[in-house]
């Protein structure tokens, strides 16, 4: 398996998860990872993800909420949600870019 996510789960609206992705270290690059979601229903869309310029994107719905880090030396990327809401219940996926290499999808479930 070349990207492994987990920590995803169950958690009331106000709170928080953090989902971890270990990435092969043959296809890790710090600039191209990212992680999307797929809600019921829906088309899978862009959370958070670093750029190749070096900066940082998150979509305008997680902002705030959402932070994306990662450590190279694990080559494990991370994603911390906090005040989580309902509608961010969703199946969510760490990408690579370069290559187009994606997890397995982690589930996030999110109660009112």
């Amino acid at each position: 398996v070349q990207l492994q996510a987990s920590g995803g789960g169950l958690a009331q609206a106000g709170g928080s998860l953090r989902l971890s992705c270990a990435v092969s270290r043959s296809i890790f690059s710090s600039n191209a990872m990212g992680w999307y979601r797929q809600a019921p229903g829906k088309q899978r869309e862009l959370v958070a993800k670093f750029t190749s310029g070096g900066s940082i994107s998150y979509a305008d719905s997680v902002k705030g909420r959402f932070t994306i880090s990662r450590d190279n030396a694990k080559t494990t990327v991370y994603l911390q949600m906090n005040s989580l809401k309902p509608e961010d219940t969703a199946v969510y996926y760490c990408h690579e870019s370069r290559g187009n290499h994606w997890g397995q999808g982690s589930q996030v479930t999110v109660s009112s």
